[in-house]
């Protein structure tokens, strides 16, 4: 009798070990989810607004057509992208296209003076902000949930329950670096030598004797008597 308890106890901490880990697994999955599902809403709010900021554009350079169209194209890849992986090469394309129409803004004072210019560039770049705190979260949260499905005894039952591993939400190292601006030094002119140190101060000149006359006496020689 004592035997059967015990091997009863044993199954049934064996039991509530599996449950703890299996739901462990769902709510990490769901969580997931969830984070994609942040991603998502702030990747929509900025594809509406680039068809209005196009429009802004075009009304003041127009003839900036393939900057415009890259923008354009880079979006309709980004809407129509399948997957993570591809979704994350979609938008840093989108991104990199973006940072070239703001670069050819700066030719336009115009453009850049005009308030509905000014108020979508500010939206794009709140949503921007957004967009990469919602993707930190979510690579943290796959960073979490990859490592326990490869670690034991939750890969048991991932392997039972093909709960597979999941991609990260990645950024270009480029779309990652600030542009460093320095105001110390001027900026240098190819094939200019650089200026000079300047000289040391010449050493000051030894007091001059003056002459004496061929066969006279020296200075300060008495006068014979």
């Amino acid at each position: 009798m004592t035997v059967l308890l015990i091997v009863l106890a044993i199954i049934a901490v064996i039991v509530i070990v599996l449950v703890v880990l299996y739901n462990g697994l769902v709510k990490l999955r769901n969580r997931i989810e969830n984070a994609w599902a942040q991603i998502d809403v702030q990747l929509k709010r900025r594809y509406d607004l680039i068809p209005n900021l196009v429009e802004t554009v075009k009304g003041y350079a127009s003839h900036e057509r393939e900057t415009l169209e890259a923008v354009t194209q880079a979006r309709n890849m980004a809407v129509n992208a399948q997957g993570v992986g591809e979704q994350a090469q979609a938008e840093n394309m989108l991104s990199g296209a973006l940072k070239s129409l703001f670069a050819v803004s700066e030719a336009y004072p115009d453009l850049k003076a005009n308030e509905n210019f000014l108020n979508l560039q500010e939206e794009l770049t709140g949503t921007e902000g957004r967009i990469a705190y919602s993707r930190q979260f979510y690579n943290d949260t796959v960073l979490r949930y990859n490592t326990k499905i490869q670690t034991f005894p939750a890969v048991v039952i991932a392997g039972m329950m093909r709960f597979t591993p999941r991609e990260y939400f990645e950024a270009e190292p480029e779309s990652r670096d600030a542009v460093q601006v320095s105001f110390n030094e001027p900026p240098s002119v190819a094939g200019t030598p650089a200026p000079a140190p300047p000289a040391a101060p010449a050493a000051p000149a030894a007091p001059s004797v003056p002459p004496t006359d061929a066969g006279g006496p020296a200075p300060g020689t008495p006068p014979p008597a």
